[in-house]
């Protein structure tokens, strides 16, 4: 099943419920019916048991309590994938919030808007000196941004792009070390959301640049 969200609905609330009712109702009638089957042969069993040598309570015991975990191990797979299910409902519902605006996930594309780029990066520790390389498409280095010192934990910076536009290809590199030693920098970047969509159990979003990006990779919303 496949489903493509772009806005949130009453309706679409109410089939996500009506979808996983029926996927519990169906699990769980299943394990009835097999209940009920062992019932029968148990019953049969005793009806025509040897009089001389019957059934004791402890075989009959050691019987009924398998049937019952196995009825409980039904029913505990059916509650398990009722809520799974549900999870990645909800995920999607809630995902409809997010269609229209910006994330914040792993990437060096430059995010421009009205003449101003913008990018973001993860510094593993602290940095005494960190700046940040503006790459044209052909990967030449443009323009230098020197942002100086910096804390460990996520950092931002702006570019004066002129006429640069999303279009341009533009990326950027980051540069951060201490006392010569480098440190680790993550870029990320900004996409907008288009879409969300499940298939199965995965929930993704529709990226006007990155196309389809698993929810989990999503560093944050803006």
């Amino acid at each position: 099943m496949t489903t493509s969200t772009t806005a949130t609905s009453g309706s679409s609330s109410a089939n996500s419920f009506s979808f996983l009712n029926g996927t519990t109702t169906t699990t769980v009638s299943a394990a009835k019916e097999q209940s009920d089957r062992f019932l029968k042969l148990l019953t049969t069993q005793l009806k025509n048991q040897d009089p001389l040598n019957p059934m004791d309570n402890a075989q009959m015991t050691s019987q009924m309590a398998q049937i019952s975990t196995v009825s409980g191990i039904e029913t505990l797979n059916a509650s398990m994938q009722a809520m799974s299910t549900q999870y990645v409902q909800m995920q999607a519902l809630q995902g409809a919030t997010m269609v229209g605006r910006d994330v914040l996930l792993e990437g060096n594309q430059l995010s421009i808007t009205d003449g101003k780029a913008s990018g973001s990066f993860d510094l593993g520790s602290a940095a005494s000196t960190v700046s940040v390389d503006i790459l044209n498409s052909a990967g030449t280095v443009v323009d230098t941004i020197s942002l100086g010192a910096e804390d460990k934990g996520r950092q931002s910076f702006s570019w004066d792009a002129g006429d640069v536009t999303d279009a341009s290809g533009y990326t950027f590199k980051v540069n951060a070390s201490t006392g010569g030693t480098a440190i680790t920098a993550t870029a990320l970047m900004r996409d907008k959301v288009e879409a969300v969509n499940t298939s199965g159990n995965t929930l993704t979003l529709e990226l006007a640049r990155n196309g389809a990006v698993d929810y989990a990779k999503i560093k944050a919303l803006n």
